[in-house]
């Protein structure tokens, strides 16, 4: 199937590794150019090397921390200055702080806000501006099943990634008549460096080993094991398409069925 997507231009936040880096290069083998960010320069450093190795053409690299609006705003203006449009946002981040309700304090939801919800809203807003003027657009943002199935422990993230999901519906609703859709991706259990830390952080609690906590993970999945980085990405590329123009204001879960809602 062509994507039609070759010559578009997409940003990428938290990029550098998991299901970022997969997305990102999911893109570029489409012919999208693409705009990185991480909050780890060195991060960057070794996907650059990675990338230039595989023969990538067409991205570029920034360190943004998603916690500054400062560094939204450069980045944004960087993706301006280099590509002179933005056609697709992929809204990334890692999660906040791990804790159950009791365990938070107002520092704790302060910084969970700004770098899941807060950093998401800011960066759309530039984009939706540019994508108006194009009359084309697609936003996306990468979110969890905790949306629709609260995981334990994950208070923050069940809190800003349902109400990201509320703002992505609304704006949909806005947005829609520039043919510009919004649509939000809800990974289940996915193989990546922050499954792997709270995977350690169970394993600490119960006093076993942290394989058996991911073990315990797949088997509770329909199918038996965890996600893969790349299938976020193959739905992502698909959602960024023309091929998915008439999919606007939804949630679609990648979770090998884990959740239980029909």
């Amino acid at each position: 199937m062509d994507l039609n997507l070759k010559g578009k231009v997409a940003v990428i936040t938290a990029a550098s590794k998991g299901i970022g880096k997969s997305i990102a290069e999911g893109l570029l083998n489409e012919g999208v150019k693409v705009l990185i960010s991480s909050s780890n320069r060195e991060n960057l450093r070794q996907l650059d090397a990675e990338f230039s190795e595989k023969g990538f053409t067409g991205y570029s690299l920034e360190v943004c921390d998603l916690n500054l609006k400062s560094d939204i705003e450069r980045l944004f203006a960087k993706a301006i200055l280099e590509f002179d449009t933005v056609d697709i946002l992929i809204n990334n981040c890692g999660g906040p702080k791990a804790g159950a309700p009791s365990s938070m304090n107002d520092s704790d939801w302060q910084k969970g806000y700004e770098h899941t919800l807060l950093s998401a809203v800011l960066l759309t807003s530039l984009a939706v501006e540019e994508m108006k003027k194009n009359k084309w657009g697609r936003i996306i943002n990468i979110t969890s099943l905790s949306v629709k199935q609260p995981i334990d422990n994950l208070t923050l993230s069940n809190a800003f990634r349902s109400a990201l999901t509320a703002y992505a519906k609304t704006l949909s609703l806005e947005v829609g008549q520039y043919n510009i859709t919004v649509n939000n991706i809800m990974p289940g259990y996915t193989l990546t460096e922050r499954l792997d830390h709270l995977a350690a952080i169970k394993a600490d609690e119960r006093g076993i080993d942290k394989a058996e906590i991911l073990r315990e993970m797949a088997e509770n999945v329909p199918l038996k094991r965890l996600g893969k980085p790349e299938e976020i990405a193959n739905i992502t590329v698909f959602l960024c398409s023309d091929a998915a123009a008439y999919i606007n204001g939804t949630s679609i879960p990648a979770d090998g069925g884990l959740i239980k809602t029909i």
